[in-house]
Formats: structure tokens, sequence, C-alpha cells
């Protein structure tokens, strides 16, 4: 597979959706995910610089549209919007029901299936924090991956490099991808050998494994944002710039919400001298990536096909992630008709999940469901 870089950024459109393999009910499936084209590719229109060199007002929209509310002191009108939240929480669980509440109608379907899971850290494995540097996830739910991946083939695809997630973790079991997925480092087989950036590399067991690098070209681009972005927000009291290897994200979380729109100016005005670079938005984090054709449903894609699974019907995929990048792996599984994705979310959100998980800790108890079924069919 040939990865071509150029001036021009995605644009993932929703064909009409298709009756699906999974026997979810109808209301799950209003949402298709992108058409691939024969090579796995999607096709990129051309854009403009103008469009690629956002605005920094839209940029502060954005940050304001992706972070959710302050908690406020607790008075009568915070209890009653309290109350209003809950039932609108209850009525988004008809859209996507508690992965665990569901839990037989996924295992059901996973009979006489592999499994392979997929999981992103941030959010997802550790909560949130203020300090980036300090989402250590817990050593039950360190447990809990573990266990789950001796049963089952598993990934954590994180916005993180790949070697900062892998010091979070700490576990050899799993396979890991970094950077969205533009950092994997794989199990080898034949089929990975069809991609481009691709080489035999080892593991730090000195196990011989794949490392694919879609975007190393632009390293030394990505190292001078950096430094620029370092230089031009360090005033700015609770920012925090950090290199992911092949994107960079800059953390406002502990901004006052007065000086977003700071943050959002410094970013832009390093970055819009850029057009092979792009802007997107997770929850309290802006982050510079290449424009290239690449993302975490790529990433999941290329890990099946890695691990023999890409032309089997008897394999069940499985995503759980609470972020707005790993709606691309949403809807990769979605689109084929392939698997479940479980965003892990305690407010009313649209995705491309089936399921929903509210926070990590019922990330963990679905896990730890998940090894005492496999156990228990084995035994059968």
């Amino acid at each position: 597979m040939d990865l071509k870089s150029n001036h021009t950024s995605p644009i993932l459109t929703d064909p009409t959706p298709s009756k699906s393999r999974l026997q979810v009910p109808s209301h799950l499936l209003q949402y298709s995910g992108v058409t691939f084209t024969p090579n796995l590719l999607l096709t990129v229109p051309t854009m403009n610089a103008g469009i690629i060199d956002i605005r920094a007002n839209n940029c502060l929209h954005s940050m304001e549209s992706s972070s959710p509310p302050h908690k406020k002191s607790r008075d009568i009108n915070n209890d009653l919007a309290s109350t209003d939240m809950d039932v609108a929480y209850r009525a988004w669980l008809l859209k996507y029901p508690s992965a665990l509440a569901s839990f037989e109608q996924i295992t059901n379907f996973a009979k006489g299936k592999r499994i392979t899971l997929f999981l992103d850290y941030d959010g997802t494995l550790s909560p949130i924090v203020d300090n980036p540097d300090c989402a250590f996830m817990s050593n039950d739910m360190r447990a809990a991956v573990k266990n789950v991946a001796k049963c089952f083939p598993t990934a954590i695809i994180s916005g993180r490099s790949r070697d900062k997630v892998f010091e979070f973790v700490g576990l050899t079991e799993l396979n890991y991808a970094g950077s969205h997925g533009m950092d994997i480092m794989g199990p080898v087989r034949q089929s990975s050998d069809d991609y481009h950036d691709c080489i035999r590399s080892t593991d730090k067991q000195g196990k011989e494994v794949n490392l694919f690098q879609p975007a190393s070209e632009f390293l030394p681009m990505i190292d001078e944002v950096y430094n620029s972005l370092v230089n031009n927000i360090e005033e700015i009291q609770g920012a925090k710039v950090e290199n992911n290897k092949f994107c960079v994200s800059v953390h406002y979380r502990n901004v006052d919400e007065k000086d977003w729109k700071t943050v959002a100016q410094r970013v832009h005005d390093v970055i819009r001298n850029y057009p092979r670079l792009r802007l997107t938005h997770g929850r309290k984090v802006l982050e510079v990536r290449p424009v290239i054709n690449w993302d975490k449903g790529k990433a999941v894609t290329f890990l099946l096909e890695s691990l023999g699974f890409s032309n089997y019907d008897d394999v069940l995929p499985i995503y759980v992630g609470d972020d707005q990048t790993d709606e691309d792996a949403f809807k990769v599984l979605r689109e084929g008709n392939r698997g479940y994705g479980i965003l892990v979310s305690s407010v009313p959100k649209e995705s491309n999940a089936f399921f929903s998980l509210r926070d990590p800790q019922e990330v963990m108890e679905f896990l730890k469901s998940l090894v005492v079924w496999t156990k228990k069919t084995s035994t059968l």
C-alpha cells in the first residue's frame, strides 16, 4: 500500500446504511462508515490551503464545543440541571446501550468467533487528569488488560507516542500503535509486506515485529513545529505542549478559559505556515497532525491484516475508545459490519459506536467479564 502525502485533508461521507451482520437493533444502524477503495484508502478530494489554515476563532469555537462544562457548586439549580442530564443520559442509552447491560447480546454473537480487542488509552484505560504526564492506569486495570490479552489478540491505539503509552501500560502481551496509528509495532505477517514504510524490526524482548510508520517523512517538520509551539505558548499559564512523535498535542485543560483564544491564536500562527499539517480537536487538547490518509480506523485494518484476520467472517473486532479520533475506528467497524465500537462517555454525544460504557471503571468491568465468559465457554 503506497501512502502519498499531499496538501489535502480527508472528508468522510456516510453512504446509505446497509443491513448489519451483527444483528443489532435497526435504530443503531443509522450511521455508516466511510467507503474504502480497493486498496483500503479513502479518496482524498482536493482542498486549498485556506481550508486547512483554520482560523483562530473557528478553532476557539471547536475548543469550547469539545470541552465539557465546568463543575459548579451545588445548589438547587444545579441539582435540577443534574436531573435533566440524567434524563438525557438515560434517553441516550436507548441509542447507545451499555455494553455491560448488553453483554449477553455481544457474547451471543461472539460465539464461534475470534475476538480481537482494540483499546484507546486516555479516558478509556486511565482517567482524564489535569497533568497528561500523570495519566496512570490503576494496577487493577493493568491486571484486567493483561488477563484479557491472554484470551484475545489485544492492541492499544493511542494519540500518545508509542513509547509513552508503553511506559504507562508496561505490558508485553499487547500490540501498540501510537500517534493515532501512525506508529505501529505489530506481529510479522506476509500481508503486511503490501504496505510501504513497513519494516522488520525487533521489540524490547528481541521478538521480530513489523514497524509501520506511514508519516516518517514528517518527523523533521513535527519536531520543528513542536519547538515553535513551545516557544509560542510557554508563557500561557497551564498550557502544555507534548511531542507525540508523529503529532503534537497542545493541552489547555489547565488554562483559564479567558486565555483559550490566545492558545488558539498562537497555535494557528504556527501551523498556518505548514499546509501539510492539519489541526484536530480532542478533549481539551489541540493536535497538529500530518495531512496523510491515515487514522485509527486504518490502524485497525492494518493490525487485523497483520494478525491474519482481515478476510475471515469468524472474527469479531471490538474497539473501545472515548475520543473524537476513535470515531474513525468506529466507522470502519460499522461500515464493514464487522465488529462493535464501544464509546466511553458519561455524557450524551453522537457516535458511530454501537454500545457505550460510562467510564474507565466500567471498561475494566467489561474486560473482566470477557475473561470470565471466555473461561466459562472454554470448559463447556
